[in-house]
């Protein structure tokens, strides 16, 4: 057979979809697909990090918002009440016609040409002076907690324009994720409601309250941005099980790591309850003492205890709390 006709005669043979389409690729196989998605767990861990910094940076930005929000609204009323009692005052010492001009200058806007105004008059009380210069200082407080007031606004608007857009990213991330996990027939949802299972390793003190915590949480799902009590990311199961034994650790993986700056212990002298590192900061997991850690994996899988030479995951180093 002539190639040109035999060419011809595999391109009719090639199977075609309905409507003329090119064929889909062919499904991955399972190694590759398990390569794959090792690969966006990777990326999932620190682009879920982003996510819950962007988060951390925006509540702290609304927190100061709120507090400088607060002191705005005690000094007016602070202003208020000097500004009643300069008029009380005034009228009780000025009966009516007793004082040229006084209702235009106590209805001026500028505090320093009404005290400049006031200050000439004789009969003005050391009482009287000293309510003034309050009042001039409360303004100018008022005037600079606002200009913060809005700065604060301004920064936490820009966090949660971060926060959304970071947010995205993870909801891309993670639609991935659960697709790949759900053609490996790998995925997990977990129970909210799980009990766990109890702790029996060698801890002792703090760790122990630290572990009975963690074990508690086994089976619930890994939810990104999860704080509990249904679902935990990484930083947020470690974060609450230092809590349960009255250590507070910030919020997310890089925080942890850099709050543990002088607490860093080496890989090869763990201890029950010392965090673990990994991907590059995008990962933590607890260490529960006999070769195993607890941890909360990845979307599609749940709070779990599995051994540290199983682990998979770079290590990059520990934190003993």
């Amino acid at each position: 057979m002539p190639a040109a006709a035999g060419l011809a005669l595999a391109v009719l043979l090639l199977p075609v979809l309905p409507g003329g389409g090119a064929l889909a690729e062919p499904k991955p196989t399972i190694p590759q697909a398990k390569k794959k998605l090792e690969k966006l767990n990777e990326q999932a861990d620190l682009i879920v990090e982003k996510y819950n910094q962007a988060g951390e940076k925006w509540k702290k930005a609304r927190k100061r918002y709120q507090t400088l929000d607060g002191d705005l609204k005690r000094q007016s009323k602070k202003v208020a009440g000097l500004r009643e009692e300069l008029v009380s005052m005034a009228v009780s010492s000025y009966q009516v016609g007793g004082a040229t001009g006084w209702e235009g200058m106590i209805t001026q806007s500028d505090p320093g040409a009404l005290l400049s105004g006031l200050a000439r008059m004789d009969q003005l009380s050391a009482l009287r002076a000293q309510s003034l210069k309050a009042f001039d200082k409360a303004t100018e407080d008022l005037r600079s907690d606002r200009d913060k007031a809005k700065e604060a606004l301004a920064a936490a608007r820009a966090s949660r324009d971060e926060l959304a857009e970071e947010k995205a990213r993870a909801d891309k991330m993670v639609k991935e994720q659960i697709k790949l996990l759900r053609e490996l027939g790998a995925y997990r949802t977990g129970d909210p409601n799980s009990p766990g299972v109890p702790y029996d390793g060698p801890a002792s003190g703090s760790a122990r309250a630290v572990l009975q915590f963690a074990f508690a949480q086994v089976g619930k799902p890994y939810r990104y941005g999860g704080t509990g009590p249904s679902g935990w990311d990484c930083s947020g199961l470690t974060q609450a099980s230092w809590r349960a034994a009255g250590v507070s650790l910030p919020r997310t993986t890089w925080e942890q790591w850099s709050w543990g700056a002088s607490r860093r212990v080496s890989l090869d002298d763990l201890q029950p309850g010392d965090l673990i590192f990994s991907e590059g900061l995008g990962h933590v997991s607890i260490y529960a003492g006999d070769g195993k850690i607890v941890h909360a994996p990845q979307t599609g899988d749940v709070v779990k205890v599995v051994s540290l030479s199983s682990y998979g995951r770079r290590l990059v180093g520990a934190v003993r709390p």
